[in-house]
C-alpha cells in the first residue's frame, strides 16, 4: 500500500466533460498543486453519501484557506454515476470526481478491497489523504468500509 512519502503512481482516471467522460492523467491532476484526495467504497452508498462525501462539501472553504488547490474523490464507479452523486450531494464544483470504474488505480495505490459480498466487485477502500505536488503526506485509511472514524474533511483538516 502506498505509505506517506511516495509519489503517486502514473496513472489514467476518468472525469466527466461537457464533451463526455475524459482521460485525465493522474500526474496533470497531482503535480504542482495541493490535493486531498478522499476514497470511497461507492458512489451512492449510505455510509459514502451520508457521512463521508458532506464533509467535504461542509468544509470546502477551510481546505481552501488551508492552501488546498483541489478537493477530489476517487470511486470504483462510472463517471455518470459519480456525476449524479456530486450533483446529488451539492459537491459540484467543489470535489472533483475521479472515476477508476476498473479499479485500476486502487489496486496500483494499494487501497483495493473485494466488496463481492455485497454486490459491489472490487472497490477502494475508504481513505483520505493530503498530496502535495504528487507526494503523499498523510494518509489515512479505515480498517473496515462501513467505518467513517478518521478520513472526514475534519480529520484532513488538522493535518494541513
Amino acid at each position: 500500500m502506498i505509505k506517506v512519502g511516495d509519489k503517486l503512481p502514473g496513472g489514467t482516471l476518468k472525469t466527466l466533460t461537457t464533451e463526455g467522460p475524459k482521460d485525465s492523467a493522474v500526474n496533470d491532476i497531482f503535480d504542482g498543486k495541493k490535493v486531498v484526495l478522499f476514497g470511497v467504497p461507492g458512489a451512492f452508498t449510505g455510509v459514502c453519501t451520508k457521512q463521508h462525501l458532506p464533509t467535504y462539501v461542509q468544509q470546502y472553504d477551510a481546505l481552501k484557506a488551508k492552501g488546498v488547490d483541489t478537493v477530489a474523490c476517487l470511486a470504483v464507479n462510472d463517471v455518470f454515476v459519480l456525476d449524479g452523486w456530486s450533483k446529488a450531494g451539492a459537491a459540484d464544483g467543489k470535489v472533483l470526481m475521479l472515476s477508476d470504474w476498473n479499479a485500476d488505480y486502487v489496486k496500483k495505490i494499494g487501497t483495493e478491497f473485494d466488496g463481492s459480498g455485497f454486490g459491489l466487485g472490487t472497490r477502494s477502500k475508504r481513505f483520505s489523504m493530503v498530496v502535495d505536488n504528487g507526494v503523499v503526506r498523510s494518509l489515512n485509511v479505515e480498517e473496515a468500509p462501513g467505518q467513517c472514524t478518521i478520513t472526514k474533511a475534519d480529520d484532513v483538516l488538522t493535518q494541513l
